[in-house]
């Protein structure tokens, strides 16, 4: 690896791969998923000014059959976690209705609340469980929305973050996804016996399951597009390879362990292709695609520069990626078509790496230096006009969610590595701190059925 590709490492966004222990025992474990050792605890950070009143009042329960689980409580911190709601404290609610026709409009307009969220869980007679929720605007007594879900009881915790999904919908007038996962690198241990973990969670943090495990370095999780699959880098053999994991079963298979650099995957909008970052013998990264299928790779960049960080747009069609063939990290787009040549992005700081575009196309999230802190921010890609979102000292690693209106992102938190959220507008967030270790390189997953 030669000393200059080293040197670009140094900086945040790719300081987790410059070193790694070396002469330790490998621990692997993929064949079934376990619970994460450390738990995802919820901090909101900030909020709009005038987030909208609502009320989620405790759902009517099927015991035992479901769980114990307060259902209520999900929806209500998904909404607060937002940013974008204000909700009622349970003991100040007049009433406990569980239907619309029994919501009293007047006195949930009394207490400050412009809507209502009623609702209950049912056993069904094949065992499974239903939640059904209705939405009241108790400003004018209408009843906006009502809906069913049916599910296992292991089932009813997402069955929850969708009645969030459907209210804030509703509501905001964009889709919810408080229903999808993230995925994440978990770090224990005292260096030089670190221990890692790549862990899958809900997006609010709950339900993590470790779904692999090594006494090496585990980067760059990227989703695949049906949420099936997670592309990532492992060094379990002591030297980068590539592997493509099926999520529920643990069943993986090794897709490029070529000399040199493998690096930075990231799925194609079809799910049938991986964008890398390969140096080969001679060490010089360039973006290369892979065809799953047929394992054929196609060179994208040849420049003595370190191009890295490949992100494709969401027709297919081109790549973002970070490049320092100006003499510092810029980030760059090229065309997948033969001949192509790369045209810079962005230009209004010395440092702008690791581009994620937002879903619809319209925002490149990226790592920006501000003031000597490394900091999340965004770009128009219409007017190319560059807001900062974050306020850390060193932030990175931004992943939108997929309904564009959140992104993911890594930060020090003191000492500790956690991770936090950020609206694209940059007026809400929150922080979600592990209860030991670190987490760091997350990756928001992409809606699914």
């Amino acid at each position: 690896m030669p000393d200059r590709y080293l040197s670009f490492l140094a900086v945040p966004v790719w300081l987790r791969g410059a070193a790694w222990p070396r002469g330790l025992a490998l621990l692997l474990a993929v064949a079934a998923a376990t619970p994460a050792s450390a738990s995802l605890d919820i901090e909101i950070t900030s909020g709009v000014r005038d987030p909208v009143p609502i009320a989620v009042v405790p759902f009517a329960r099927a015991v035992p059959a479901d769980g114990g689980l307060d259902v209520a409580a999900v929806i209500q911190n998904d909404l607060a976690g937002s940013g974008r709601f204000r909700a009622l404290e349970r003991e100040r609610m007049p009433a406990r209705p569980t239907r619309a026709e029994d919501i009293n409009a007047a006195a949930w307009k009394a207490v400050g609340s412009d809507y209502v969220v009623v609702g209950s869980v049912n056993a069904l007679p094949d065992g499974n469980l239903a939640l059904d929720f209705e939405l009241v605007n108790s400003l004018t007594g209408m009843k906006l929305a009502s809906q069913r879900f049916t599910g296992s009881t292991a089932a009813l915790r997402n069955a929850a973050h969708r009645v969030s999904d459907a209210v804030y919908q509703k509501i905001l007038g964009v889709r919810g996804a408080f229903a999808t996962r993230i995925a994440y690198v978990a770090v224990g241990g005292v260096a030089p016996a670190l221990h890692y973990q790549l862990v899958v969670a809900d997006a609010d943090g709950a339900n993590a399951r470790v779904i692999l495990e090594s006494r090496l370095p585990l980067m760059s999780p990227a989703w695949s597009p049906d949420g099936q699959w997670l592309a990532y880098v492992s060094f379990e053999t002591k030297h980068a390879a590539v592997y493509v994991q099926l999520v529920r079963t643990g069943e993986r298979r090794q897709v490029s362990a070529r000399a040199g650099i493998n690096g930075a995957p990231a799925w194609s909008p079809d799910g049938r292709r991986l964008a890398l970052t390969l140096g080969g013998r001679g060490g010089n990264p360039d973006i290369y695609v892979l065809d799953l299928g047929s394992q054929a790779l196609t060179r994208i960049t040849d420049d003595p520069a370190i191009d890295t960080e490949p992100a494709w747009t969401p027709d297919g069609r081109s790549l973002y990626f970070t490049s320092d063939r100006a003499g510092a990290p810029q980030i760059y787009e090229i065309s997948l078509q033969s001949g192509s040549r790369p045209r810079r992005i962005t230009f209004g700081s010395n440092y702008s790496a690791r581009p994620r575009v937002s879903p619809d196309g319209s925002l490149l999230a990226m790592v920006t230096l501000e003031g000597g802190n490394y900091r999340i921010a965004v770009q128009d890609l219409g007017s190319g006009s560059t807001r900062v979102l974050t306020h850390g000292r060193l932030d990175e690693s931004p992943s939108f969610a997929p309904n564009g209106a959140t992104l993911i992102y890594s930060q020090r938190d003191g000492e500790r590595g956690s991770l936090a959220t950020v609206s694209s507008d940059g007026l809400t967030g929150l922080r979600l701190r592990a209860s030991e270790g670190e987490v760091r390189e997350p990756a928001w997953g992409p809606f699914v059925p």
